[in-house]
Order: structure tokens, then C-alpha cells, then sequence
């Protein structure tokens, strides 16, 4: 094992102190432990990425959202979920996969949106991208962009971009072009989009109603 020197503060005559690294141990970290789908909640398709921004602290209010344990765990309704898993098919043919920002959210997640753009004094978010009452709550709408090589694909804005710049219509060259085939990719399967962000889209599944399980 080579020796590591390190010289002691003091006179430049003194001798050097010889000593050896510490050994470095190698644990392997314990699998992270799965709970089952919240009752009426099924897992997304495990090729598409998940990276839910509201369990992060990179999202538009600074701070992950109550409701959110884990960032890597996408749920949706069955059907919503099935109609996901016919997209990523066809991209994956193309060379192409989804990124989802978010899908099931808790109410209260929704409802620590809406007090903190009260908080913030930015009440003119409520209603256009902000709401108390969300499809999101019902596990029935994504939030999702294309990646290629795991890298996302240039949509012209960020996720989350509260103005106009978002609409989906409000983009030129490679950005209209990346919102094009994503949002025929998804109509395609039975999502409809909306207008006002790019990234979203829900799928209608009668009879579901909201739910406020944490995602774990």
C-alpha cells in the first residue's frame, strides 16, 4: 500500500510524519423498500424516467411538497398508466422515451401550491397553472417531456414556466418541433393536451376521484 506524506505545521526542519490512507470500506446500500400503489394506483411503465420535481426542492415554490416521499415514483390510474405504456412503445421505436415531472399528486400537495402563491403574493397563478382541485389529484394527468440518451429534449422552455412562452403554440424551430411529436405521441394514445404548458396532458377515466395517499 503506497505511503501518503503529510507535513506537520511547525519548522521547516522538522522530519516528515509518514502515514498510511485509511482504508476505505465499500458498502453496497439496502434496496429501498417499495410500498404498494396507493388502492386505485398503478406504477408507470419502468422505462421512462421519473424524476418528480415536487419532491425536490427544484421547483417553483424553493421546497419539495407534503405528499411526495420519494422523487423516482410515478402512479397513475390503470388506464392512464396502460395509455402511457402504449406512447413510450412507440417512441422507444424511434430511439426516443418519456420524463415525467409529475402524474398522481396528493390534495395536499395541491393546496401547498395554492397557499404559497397566496404566500408569495402571486394570486394570478391561481386558476391558469395553479389550482386546489387538480386532474393531477385524480392520477389521471402527467406532466412529461421526450428525452433521447436520457437527455431531454429542447422544448423551449423549462417545466413549470409560468407565461406565455409555455403555451404550446408559442415556440419556434427545434422547440415546435419537440412539443409536435410530443403531443401527437400522446394524442395518439387518447391524452388531451393543454394549451397553456406544454408538458401537459391527462387521460379521462370516469368515476375517478381525488386521493391525498403520500407517494412512498
Amino acid at each position: 500500500m503506497p505511503l501518503v506524506v503529510s507535513f506537520a505545521c511547525g519548522h521547516a526542519a522538522r522530519p516528515p510524519v509518514l502515514t498510511s490512507p485509511t482504508p476505505q470500506t465499500t458498502r453496497t446500500p439496502a434496496p429501498r423498500k417499495t410500498d404498494p400503489p396507493p388502492p386505485g394506483l398503478v406504477d408507470v411503465d419502468p422505462r421512462i424516467t421519473v424524476e418528480l420535481r415536487y419532491a425536490t426542492a427544484d421547483n417553483f415554490t424553493g421546497a419539495p411538497l407534503p405528499g411526495y416521499d420519494r422523487a423516482d415514483r410515478g402512479l397513475l390510474r390503470p388506464p392512464a398508466a396502460a395509455a402511457l405504456h402504449r406512447v413510450e412503445d412507440g417512441l422507444v421505436q424511434q430511439g426516443l422515451s418519456l420524463r415525467i415531472f409529475d402524474a398522481y399528486r396528493p390534495v395536499r400537495a395541491s393546496v401547498a401550491m395554492v397557499a404559497w402563491a397566496h404566500r408569495v403574493h402571486r394570486d394570478d397563478l391561481v386558476g391558469p397553472y395553479i389550482a386546489a382541485h387538480s386532474e393531477h389529484n385524480l392520477g389521471t394527468a402527467v406532466d412529461l417531456t421526450l428525452e433521447r440518451n436520457k437527455a431531454p429534449l429542447d422544448m423551449g422552455t423549462p417545466f413549470d414556466t409560468f407565461s406565455s412562452a409555455a403555451h404550446y403554440a408559442n415556440a419556434t424551430g427545434v422547440a415546435l418541433a419537440d412539443r409536435k411529436m410530443l403531443r401527437d405521441a400522446m394524442v395518439a394514445a387518447g391524452f388531451g393536451p393543454y394549451d397553456e404548458e406544454w408538458w401537459h396532458f391527462s387521460y379521462p377515466v370516469p368515476g375517478a376521484t381525488a386521493l391525498d395517499v403520500p407517494i412512498r
